[in-house]
């Protein structure tokens, strides 16, 4: 999962993308990236492994110059944690450009093959974003005219639709030119678009979350449809259009569950009130299941469940208490690169409160369990502090297939639920008994409103939307993400790639 925006500005945008990425850094912690343009149509780029605070210092912002920018904060969907594939990418024909994604490409193998046998195009590095950077250069390479114009651009998106499969939510820069966006035929990862008034005329912002523009104070247009191009110029004109033959709405649903912040709206559905909802059915469930439960209080763990965790203890009638103390300086632990790093990790990042726990019968409640590493130690925690019974909830079903649509969800033997029920993952655990939220429930939740026609739930069930998924891309998938091969040492060329590193 990543981050990306895009800003045409009146004046200097490199301040306001550094802000931007701050507020989507929850999306990802293993590198960051932004590349400006300055009215010559001359690059600006500084990208490194690390959070925004460490990679961008001053001397830094003070060459990021332009009033047009790309940025970029990710963490690696698959292989090595330590490899150097930051972004964005940047190829110099034709024309200048520079692109940043979200997603996951799933006929990366084909399109390699694609490129180098027919386009003659070269790739550096194993990222599925400069092969989506190459086939958008080589679809625009088929336009006559020495500055692209918005039709070139739909063209060519319209063909980079037809040739790629998978996930991706991109933003692109053409140097000079303008800044594109566009989302896949299935809207599986999320972007949106502000606007801005100034006296010059109108900036506009695109991001991942409408968080983002939130915190940039502009206002929010609306959400790139699935398929959609948008593409604004310097002079801040904008364009849109449909670009994919048969677009369907499908969000990935975990991205209410766990990745976007409650604050941000993702297809015009809040993502707090879908987690307050998660928690009024997961309340009614319990009370289905455990009618005479003797719940004592009702606890957090932070942060991402917090809202279905309060609904969960109103509808119960039951007292809702903070009682774990979360350290601000500890990453997320789901996309901690490997098992060691995770499970060092947690007991870093949270501390019991004895008061809340001592001699009382605790329901915990997590937005999910994937590895089950997070909420073993947690129970223990609970435990520990003197807690006489832990239950456990999970706003979420049980996670039993990858994500392959850029959530870094391990192989499946990795998971908790994989080949064990409820009773056993309970025990598994180490909890007194566990509740999960039912898929349906979960839909009905986010959707309340039908906002969208169907999401990605393939975590949940294993139904892939693009239809294009089988045995052999999950075996292969598997092979990148366990955690066996993330501690294996980065023999990518990556290091090859020049970028300004200042």
């Amino acid at each position: 999962m990543c981050g990306i925006i895009g800003i045409v500005g009146i004046s200097e945008v490199n301040q306001s993308l550094y802000d931007g990425l701050t507020v989507l850094q929850h999306r990802g912690q293993d590198a960051a990236g932004i590349v400006t343009c300055d009215s010559s149509g001359q690059f600006f780029l500084r990208k490194a492994n690390g959070l925004v605070k460490d990679v961008f210092h001053t001397r830094h912002m003070l060459r990021l110059s332009g009033n047009m920018g790309i940025g970029h904060i990710r963490y690696p969907t698959a292989g090595c944690s330590t490899s150097a594939e930051a972004q964005p990418f940047y190829v110099n024909s034709p024309f200048g450009i520079a692109l940043a994604h979200n997603g996951n490409l799933t006929n990366t193998k084909v399109l390699k093959d694609e490129l180098f046998q027919s386009d003659r195009r070269h790739l550096n590095t194993d990222s599925d974003s400069e092969v989506l950077l190459n086939i958008l250069a080589h679809e625009l390479q088929k336009s006559s005219q020495l500055t692209p114009q918005a039709d070139d651009i739909f063209k060519a998106v319209s063909q980079l639709h037809r040739r790629c499969k998978g996930a991706y939510a991109v933003v692109a820069m053409i140097a000079g030119v303008g800044i594109l966006a566009f989302r896949d035929p299935y809207g599986i990862r999320p972007v949106v678009i502000g606007k801005r008034e100034k006296d010059k005329g109108n900036e506009y912002v695109i991001a991942s979350e409408s968080v983002a523009i939130d915190s940039l104070d502009f206002e929010l247009v609306r959400d790139i449809a699935p398929g959609e191009c948008v593409f604004i110029d310097v002079n801040g004109n904008i364009h849109a259009q449909q670009c994919a033959d048969t677009p369907v709405t499908s969000p990935c649903i975990f991205e209410f569950v766990y990745f976007a912040r409650p604050d941000s709206m993702i297809d015009g559905i809040s993502v707090h009130k879908s987690r307050l909802r998660m928690g009024t059915k997961l309340a009614q469930k319990i009370e289905a299941e455990f009618p005479d439960h003797d719940i004592d209080v009702v606890i957090p763990i932070p942060d991402t469940s917090r809202s279905a965790a309060l609904q969960l203890a109103y509808d119960l009638g039951i007292p809702y208490q903070e009682g774990f103390i979360k350290n601000r300086y500890i990453g997320r632990t789901f996309i901690m690169p490997g098992q060691i790093e995770r499970k060092k990790s947690v007991r870093q990042k949270l501390n019991p409160i004895g008061l809340e726990f001592k001699g009382k019968n605790v329901l915990l409640v997590d937005d999910s369990i994937v590895r089950g590493t997070t909420s073993q130690q947690i129970v223990q925690m609970a435990r520990d502090a003197g807690a006489r019974k832990v239950y456990f909830a999970s706003a979420a079903p049980p996670v039993r297939y990858p994500n392959v649509y850029g959530i870094d969800m391990p192989s499946a033997d990795e998971f908790v639920a994989h080949n064990r029920n409820v009773k056993q993952i309970a025990q598994e655990l180490g909890a007194d008994w566990l509740i999960y939220q039912e898929l349906d429930d979960l839909i009905d939740a986010v959707n309340k409103n039908n906002k969208v026609e169907r999401f990605d739930t393939s975590c949940f069930d294993g139904k892939y939307v693009t239809g294009d998924v089988d045995e052999s891309y999950l075996y292969y998938i598997d092979a990148l993400r366990n955690d066996a091969s993330k501690q294996q040492p980065d023999e990518s060329n990556a290091v090859l790639e020049i970028h300004n590193n200042y």
